[in-house]
């Protein structure tokens, strides 16, 4: 008797074990954002934009002046971990001028740097303004530290374009 349903249940075995690797797979794929690249950006979406929506902490320097000074006005900063800055950088001299400090750089998340009708996103090292020229960074502070601002232009940092940039901890760092 049981011998008239062996092969249907056979089939119903490999029919049932085919949807089963199926539902594996779209699975696999819903969890892993290597093998679902849809998934990946679902994910990254919401933190993309809730980091857009932060409003940065507008921060103004002058790279020279419009007398000539060799200086950063301001020539020190503290920023917190984790929070978002905007850098207004303005050069009112008649010469250009560089805001560079490296290991700031490398110790921040820079989110654009906007210039004319530019955005730039990525990596950030030193910024050259030339005369009259005006730049945004937005940035975030990761690594507390003290480091070393300088204009790169041969002289300047000898006469005194130089300063210092502190990125204190947060709250939870402490």
């Amino acid at each position: 008797m049981y011998e008239r349903f062996q092969i249907p249940i056979a089939r119903l075995l490999v029919f049932l074990g085919r949807g089963l690797l199926l539902l594996f797979f779209l699975l696999g794929c819903a969890i892993s954002p290597a093998i679902s690249p849809v998934w990946a950006s679902a994910i990254a979406l919401p933190l993309d934009g809730a980091i857009a929506r932060v409003d940065a902490t507008d921060v103004k320097v002058s790279l020279g002046s419009s007398s000539g000074e060799l200086k950063f006005f301001p020539d020190r900063f503290e920023f917190v971990a984790g929070r978002t800055y905007k850098l207004i950088l303005d050069n009112p001299s008649s010469q250009k001028h560089y805001f560079t400090s490296k290991d700031f750089a490398d110790a921040s998340w820079t989110r654009k740097v906007e210039a004319g009708n530019v955005e730039v996103k990525g990596a950030v090292r030193e910024l050259e303004l030339k005369p009259a020229a005006e730049a945004e960074w937005v940035f975030v502070p990761m690594k507390p530290g003290t480091y070393k601002l300088r204009c790169t232009i041969s002289g300047h940092a000898e006469a005194g374009m130089t300063g210092e940039i502190t990125i204190a901890p947060s709250q939870s760092q402490v």
